[in-house]
């Protein structure tokens, strides 16, 4: 069976974002990008259930979890309903957070990656973008990858976008001809 959800997990300014929309340009059959970003904007404005630390860190309240779980039920059913889809993700708690996407996405062929970047350069995206809470992209570059397992894993600190989403790319492709 070929792959149908590419989940790529990094910290913030890490480069994430980019290599999706490099993937969406070089798979040979379109894929949906989706993200916690989408999760977030689509959350009310007001209220406990994400809070953003002047440090960078990241709190959810007790009524993010149930949202989530739904969101990531959501995107698996556009999977099983035979959207290709690229999920654009933040694994906050590590292992955890990939178990809980694992749960979600049961039953269907899964590539994982992780997408690396060094603090000091995904720091310095952070200001330069100017649109994140200074210090997320440090507080993270490490902690989304604690316990977590890939099949492939890409750095973007010194390899641009279009790089990492063509060994991406050509692991779908590789996969899809033995399948």
């Amino acid at each position: 069976m070929a792959i149908q959800v590419i989940v790529l997990n990094g910290g913030s300014s890490s480069g994430k974002s980019g290599i999706v929309r490099c993937l969406q340009a070089v798979l040979p059959d379109p894929w949906l990008a989706v993200g916690v970003d989408t999760l977030i904007q689509m959350m009310p404005a007001s209220g406990s259930l994400i809070e953003l630390a002047p440090d960078g860190e990241v709190n959810v309240g007790p009524g993010f979890m149930p949202l989530q779980a739904a969101w990531m039920e959501g995107v698996a059913a556009m999977v099983r309903a035979g959207a290709r889809v690229v999920i654009d993700e933040v694994f906050l708690g590590g292992a955890a957070s990939q178990q809980r996407w694992q749960k979600a996405l049961a039953g269907l062929n899964v590539l994982w990656v992780g997408v690396r970047c060094e603090s000091a350069v995904a720091e310095g995206r952070e200001v330069a973008r100017g649109d994140r809470v200074r210090g997320m992209a440090v507080s993270q570059a490490e902690l989304v990858h604690q316990g977590v397992v890939y099949d492939l894993e890409v750095d973007t600190t010194h390899t641009e976008s279009l790089a990492c989403a063509q060994t991406i790319a050509a692991r779908v492709t590789a996969y899809s001809d033995f399948s």
